[in-house]
Formats: structure tokens, C-alpha cells, sequence
């Protein structure tokens, strides 16, 4: 799905990949209201909790053995629980059983989902954290304490398996994880394909994702057609990779990739994120006293989005890759779409550049060596694709996640 951008500035020329299969739609309107254009490809395909045989037999478990305690991480996926337990008939048992166990809060969201099912909580941290509630029991002791514990999602080579309950185990405590989010990748693959090519391409500026199970299904959707490293390349260097909080962040930083979050881990914080850093890091290039901004599927000159077709849009990344250096006719040609052996195409192409950017003098020929950007002197400002690697606690900068307990839970 593309959306052309309706109006605010600050995102125009930009072009961002939303991997979300939730909120998908909610979120692409707060980036095209700053101008992005957005393309949607969801990554995951949520099971439905009513259809979701594991969960079913999980809550006959704890019904027909009830826990001491019970954990509710997430206000969305204790929603769902009951919800699910409605459709089976076992709502007002499932209620009862958890209204005689001790329930604990991760954070204000789960905490009034446990009202609105007409129960209550013993404790909440205010830090919202799962360290704070794992340290919380720990402190209490759980040494033969049966616990039910909701979690989210399948674990994949790629995400953090999720720690929580195996200290609890180690602690003595006989543990029941209850997986309210279940995912799968999506029927049609082919959305998510054409943004493993954009990605790969340059055609994207950015990439988000709002959980960790996204980030797991593209990438070992890259790995099944062959670009998993091609992938990995174009996310190191120019397309930004955003996520939602460190969690979802972690199976990329484990493998080498930047990423950048927001302070807080909200849909809405992560697209005003997005906004922010985007035009912060932007290349400028001055050629032939105008201000050209390279985007992932458009040039931006003096202000003005100016879009063009693949085919010069392909020679102009070539050009702003190493602005100033002289760019030989035969790797141009090897840059244009479909490839080729025919120089002249590359000369038809930089004429057509040449006339979408509306400053021909932009691009320089180079008698019989090829074509280069005509910088003004010492006005190039070349932005690197990635700043230099803040330390672990620097704000916005996402890093390995080493413990699910400390982490904050996407949203899908």
C-alpha cells in the first residue's frame, strides 16, 4: 500500500517502510501528516486468540490447577485472554480462578485491562518494568509458587528468548508462560518482498517496526530468497532502521545494525522520532549553488521534492554516493535498472536527471571519464547515512537487548 503525503514539511521527500500488522494504518497517518509517503507491508500475521488451540489448553490448565499468582504484562494480550475465554465458554471461570490468585501489573495498560475484567491488582511497578516485577517475587521468594505468566509470541533465531520465566524457574517457582500473542508470517509474502527490495535498493529512507516478531519475520523472509546480507548492508548504511524500544530493537543490534528509538515506547513518540531524525540526518550536497537533499525515492532541491523516474533516480544515488568524485560512464551504466551494454543509455538517463532536477548545471561531464556532481567549493555537507555509535545510555539510540526483563514490549 502507498500513500502519497497530503501536507507538513518536515517528512516531504521521505519515504518510510511500516512492517506493523496493528495500527498499521493508525501509524502511517501520523507520518503522512508530516509530508512522508508510506509504504505498508505487514511482516506478521497475528492468530487469532480465539483459534489459538495452545491458549485454550493453557487456560483449562490453570483453571483445572490455578496459580498463586498471576502476571499480566501487556493490556492488549490480557484483553484478548478473556476475550478468547468468552468465545469458549470459559470467561466466567477463567475470571474466578484469576480473582483468587494474586495478581501483579506490569504497567498501567495491564493494569486497567485487569479492571475492566472486573478484577484487581495486588502490585504495579511504577517503573512499568519486567525487571522490577521479576525482582519484586524475588525479593517475596516463589520456591514452590505455581505462577502463570502472560507472554507474547513464539521465540525465532533472531529474538531475545524471553528470560523472565526461566529465573522464576531457577528461583523454585513452577511457572506456567500463557502466550496470548501467537504470529505467523503473512499469507502473501509479496508486500514484504517489494520492501526487502526497496530496503536493499536505497528506495527507502527508513524502515520501522513496532515488535520484535516483525523485525524475525523480514529477516528471515530475507534469508529464505538469499538477501538476508544484502538486507543487513543496506540497514548498517543509509536506510534508517526505527523501532519502537529496545526490545524490538535487539535482534538487530545483535546483528550489527544501528538503530534509533524513541524515549518512550509509543506508537505515537516513535512517529514524532521518525520526524525528527529523518531530516537530522539528511545529506546536503551544494552543487552549482543549489541545495540538493538525495531521499530514498526523490531529490530534494532548495526545498522543492522533485520526483524522478528509476532510471536517473538510480544515477543520482550513484553521484551523491562520493559527491565530487567522478563517476566512470560503465559503473553508471552498471546502476541503471535492467543493466545493459549500451553507454548511451547512461546519456539519455543523465540528460533526463539533468531535466527533473532543473539545474542541469548540477551534473558536470567529465570529458572521457563519465559524469560527477559540480560541488560548490567547500559547501559540501555530505551528512553520513549513520552518526558515529553513542554509548549504551546515550537517548534514542537503541542497544543489544541482553534480558527480556528489562525490556518494554512492542505493539503489534
Amino acid at each position: 500500500m502507498n500513500s502519497v503525503p497530503e501536507a507538513g514539511p518536515c517528512l516531504a521527500g521521505f519515504t518510510i517502510g511500516i512492517t506493523a500488522a496493528r495500527r498499521a494504518e493508525e501509524f502511517g497517518t501520523l507520518l503522512t501528516r508530516r509530508g512522508a509517503t508510506v509504504v505498508s507491508a505487514p511482516a506478521i500475521r497475528i492468530i487469532p486468540l480465539a483459534d489459538d488451540t495452545e491458549l485454550e489448553r493453557v487456560t483449562e490448565q490453570l483453571i483445572a490447577d490455578p496459580p498463586a499468582i498471576t502476571v499480566a504484562t501487556t493490556g492488549i494480550g490480557f484483553r484478548g485472554w478473556m476475550e478468547a475465554a468468552e468465545g469458549w465458554g470459559l470467561a466466567e471461570t477463567l475470571r474466578d480462578t484469576l480473582a483468587a490468585t494474586r495478581m501483579l501489573a506490569r504497567g498501567p495498560k495491564a493494569k486497567g485491562a485487569i479492571r475492566a475484567a472486573e478484577l484487581r491488582e495486588e502490585w504495579s511497578p511504577a517503573s512499568e518494568s519486567s525487571a522490577e516485577v521479576l525482582d519484586h517475587l524475588l525479593a517475596e521468594g516463589v520456591e514452590g509458587v505455581r505462577i502463570a505468566v502472560q507472554l507474547h509470541g513464539a521465540t525465532t533465531e533472531w529474538e531475545p528468548v524471553p528470560d523472565f520465566c526461566e529465573v522464576l524457574r531457577c528461583a523454585g517457582a513452577d511457572v506456567v508462560p500463557v502466550p496470548v500473542y501467537r504470529w505467523e508470517p503473512p499469507a502473501d509474502r509479496g508486500p514484504m518482498d517489494s520492501m526487502i527490495d526497496s530496503i536493499i535498493s536505497g528506495s527507502l529512507d527508513c524502515v520501522t517496526f513496532t515488535s520484535a516478531p516483525a523485525v524475525a519475520s523480514l529477516l528471515m523472509r530475507a534469508k529464505e530468497t538469499g538477501l538476508l546480507e544484502s538486507v543487513l548492508h543496506a540497514l548498517r548504511g543509509r536506510v534508517l532502521a526505527a523501532c519502537v524500544g529496545p526490545i524490538t530493537a535487539a535482534p538487530l543490534e545483535e546483528l550489527g545494525v544501528p538503530t534509533t528509538m524513541p524515549g518512550r515506547a509509543r506508537l505515537g513518540a516513535l512517529a514524532r522520532h521518525v520526524a525528527e531524525e529523518l531530516p537530522r540526518r539528511a545529506s546536503r550536497i551544494y552543487a552549482a549553488g543549489h541545495l540538493i537533499s538525495v531521499r530514498g525515492g526523490c531529490v530534494v532541491v532548495d526545498g522543492e521534492v522533485r520526483q524522478l523516474a528509476p532510471a536517473p533516480m538510480a544515477l543520482m544515488r550513484s553521484l551523491a554516493r562520493q559527491p565530487g568524485r567522478v563517476v566512470s560512464r560503465e559503473d553508471l551504466l552498471s546502476a541503471l535498472p535492467g543493466g545493459g551494454d549500451d553507454t548511451h543509455a547512461v546519456e539519455t538517463a543523465i540528460a533526463r536527471l539533468r531535466a527533473g532536477l532543473g539545474t542541469p548545471k548540477a551534473i558536470q561531464t567529465v570529458v572521457k571519464r563519465g559524469y560527477r556532481l559540480a560541488l560548490d567549493a567547500a559547501d559540501c555537507s555530505d551528512a553520513p547515512s549513520r552518526p558515529p555509535v553513542q554509548s549504551p545510555h546515550a537517548a534514542g539510540i537503541g542497544t543489544p537487548a541482553r534480558s527480556a526483563r528489562t525490556q518494554t514490549i512492542g505493539v503489534w
